[in-house]
């Protein structure tokens, strides 16, 4: 069964630096594209980065100052965040999708996803 678990969430305070990590497993093959969302209380899931095996894709809100990766192994994929900000404030998800390489026009559609992981909190304070 396909399974994606993140780790790494945290407080932090602003101006300091997080790393989350969403390790894959159970996939028959490495999904077409992954990526990091983000959900706030009330509202819904947004997208942040995603990674394929041709390009990676920002939203402009964390451009510059968060980096998708992942490693060697293929099964885990993190998210370097520095210069964090309270209003990077949220739950951050892992998604993946079986089939179908991220673009810049859908990477941050939660609803191109099939898999998601169970999310990890991040508080930045002041």
């Amino acid at each position: 069964q396909e399974q994606l678990v993140e780790s790494g969430g945290g407080s932090v305070q602003a101006g300091r630096s997080l790393k989350l990590a969403c390790t894959a497993s159970g996939f028959r093959w490495k999904p077409d594209c992954m990526a990091w969302f983000r959900q706030v209380p009330g509202e819904g899931r947004n997208g942040v980065a995603s990674f394929d095996a041709w390009n990676t894709h920002y939203a402009k809100s964390v451009e510059g100052r968060f980096t998708i990766s992942l490693d060697n192994t293929e099964t885990t994929l993190t998210l370097q965040m520095n210069n964090l900000k309270s209003e990077d404030t949220a739950k951050y998800y892992c998604a993946a999708r079986q089939s179908g390489y991220c673009y810049s026009d859908d990477f941050d559609v939660a609803d191109r996803f099939d898999h998601w992981g169970q999310g990890t909190q991040v508080i930045v304070f002041s």
